[in-house]
Protein backbone atom coordinates (compact mmCIF):
# COMPACT_ATOMS: atom_id res chain seq x y z
CA UNK A 1 0.00 0.00 0.00
CA UNK A 2 1.35 3.41 -0.95
CA UNK A 3 1.82 6.21 1.54
CA UNK A 4 -0.96 8.24 -0.11
CA UNK A 5 -3.37 5.30 0.07
CA UNK A 6 -2.52 4.81 3.75
CA UNK A 7 -3.18 8.52 4.43
CA UNK A 8 -6.43 8.35 2.46
CA UNK A 9 -7.60 5.38 4.53
CA UNK A 10 -6.67 7.05 7.81
CA UNK A 11 -8.64 10.10 6.68
CA UNK A 12 -11.56 7.86 5.72
CA UNK A 13 -11.48 6.31 9.20
CA UNK A 14 -11.54 9.81 10.77
CA UNK A 15 -14.58 10.71 8.66
CA UNK A 16 -16.21 7.41 9.66
CA UNK A 17 -15.65 8.19 13.34
CA UNK A 18 -17.10 11.68 12.72
CA UNK A 19 -20.19 10.03 11.27
CA UNK A 20 -20.55 7.65 14.21
CA UNK A 21 -20.29 10.56 16.67
CA UNK A 22 -23.01 12.38 14.76
CA UNK A 23 -25.32 9.36 14.72
CA UNK A 24 -25.25 9.60 18.51
CA UNK A 25 -25.74 13.38 18.33
CA UNK A 26 -28.80 12.85 16.11
CA UNK A 27 -30.25 10.48 18.69
CA UNK A 28 -29.57 12.93 21.54
CA UNK A 29 -31.21 15.83 19.67
CA UNK A 30 -34.18 13.61 18.79
CA UNK A 31 -34.70 12.70 22.45
CA UNK A 32 -34.35 16.37 23.45
CA UNK A 33 -37.33 17.41 21.32
CA UNK A 34 -40.49 18.11 23.30
CA UNK A 35 -43.39 20.56 23.27
CA UNK A 36 -43.53 23.46 20.85
CA UNK A 37 -39.97 23.08 19.58
CA UNK A 38 -40.33 19.35 18.98
CA UNK A 39 -40.69 19.59 15.20
CA UNK A 40 -37.66 21.85 14.83
CA UNK A 41 -35.50 19.65 17.01
CA UNK A 42 -36.65 16.57 15.11
CA UNK A 43 -35.63 18.32 11.89
CA UNK A 44 -32.21 19.06 13.41
CA UNK A 45 -31.91 15.41 14.43
CA UNK A 46 -32.85 14.37 10.88
CA UNK A 47 -30.19 16.72 9.43
CA UNK A 48 -27.53 15.30 11.77
CA UNK A 49 -28.56 11.77 10.77
CA UNK A 50 -28.29 12.64 7.07
CA UNK A 51 -24.89 14.32 7.50
CA UNK A 52 -23.63 11.31 9.47
CA UNK A 53 -24.86 8.67 7.03
CA UNK A 54 -23.54 10.64 4.04
CA UNK A 55 -20.11 11.12 5.64
CA UNK A 56 -19.83 7.44 6.58
CA UNK A 57 -20.97 6.19 3.17
CA UNK A 58 -18.48 8.46 1.39
CA UNK A 59 -15.65 7.54 3.77
CA UNK A 60 -16.20 3.81 3.19
CA UNK A 61 -16.50 4.12 -0.58
CA UNK A 62 -14.83 7.11 -2.23
CA UNK A 63 -12.43 8.29 0.52
CA UNK A 64 -11.27 4.71 1.13
CA UNK A 65 -10.18 4.51 -2.52
CA UNK A 66 -8.71 8.05 -2.45
CA UNK A 67 -11.18 9.33 -5.04
CA UNK A 68 -11.15 13.06 -5.82
CA UNK A 69 -14.94 13.37 -5.67
CA UNK A 70 -14.99 11.75 -2.24
CA UNK A 71 -12.44 14.28 -1.04
CA UNK A 72 -14.50 17.29 -2.11
CA UNK A 73 -17.97 15.98 -1.26
CA UNK A 74 -17.05 14.81 2.24
CA UNK A 75 -15.04 17.95 2.92
CA UNK A 76 -18.03 20.07 1.90
CA UNK A 77 -20.68 18.07 3.77
CA UNK A 78 -18.73 17.78 7.01
CA UNK A 79 -17.51 21.38 6.88
CA UNK A 80 -21.08 22.68 6.54
CA UNK A 81 -22.24 20.51 9.44
CA UNK A 82 -19.38 21.26 11.80
CA UNK A 83 -18.99 24.99 11.11
CA UNK A 84 -22.62 25.55 12.11
CA UNK A 85 -22.08 23.47 15.24
CA UNK A 86 -18.89 25.35 16.14
CA UNK A 87 -20.38 28.84 15.61
CA UNK A 88 -23.83 28.29 17.10
CA UNK A 89 -23.37 25.61 19.78
CA UNK A 90 -19.73 25.16 20.80
CA UNK A 91 -18.51 28.79 20.86
CA UNK A 92 -21.51 30.13 22.82
CA UNK A 93 -20.94 27.33 25.35
CA UNK A 94 -24.25 25.45 24.97
CA UNK A 95 -22.28 22.20 25.21
CA UNK A 96 -19.12 21.37 27.15
CA UNK A 97 -15.86 21.63 25.21
CA UNK A 98 -15.31 17.94 25.99
CA UNK A 99 -17.01 16.02 24.34
CA UNK A 100 -18.13 18.83 21.98
CA UNK A 101 -14.71 19.21 20.36
CA UNK A 102 -14.52 15.54 19.27
CA UNK A 103 -16.49 16.03 16.05
CA UNK A 104 -14.42 19.02 14.89
CA UNK A 105 -11.19 17.19 15.81
CA UNK A 106 -12.07 14.22 13.59
CA UNK A 107 -13.26 16.59 10.84
CA UNK A 108 -9.88 18.38 10.85
CA UNK A 109 -7.92 15.09 11.06
CA UNK A 110 -9.92 13.65 8.16
CA UNK A 111 -9.41 16.85 6.16
CA UNK A 112 -5.64 16.93 6.83
CA UNK A 113 -5.08 13.24 6.07
CA UNK A 114 -7.19 13.19 2.89
CA UNK A 115 -5.49 16.44 1.80
CA UNK A 116 -2.07 14.80 2.19
CA UNK A 117 -3.32 11.85 0.16
CA UNK A 118 -5.13 13.99 -2.45
CA UNK A 119 -4.39 12.58 -5.92
CA UNK A 120 -2.48 15.01 -8.09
Amino acid sequence: MTNKMFQARLGAICYLIWGLLHLKAAQVVYVLGAGMVQGRLYQDAWNLLCFAVTAMALSLTLNWRNHVWGYWINLGVISVADLGFIFFVLVPGYIDLIPGILGPVFWILGWLLTSLAYPR
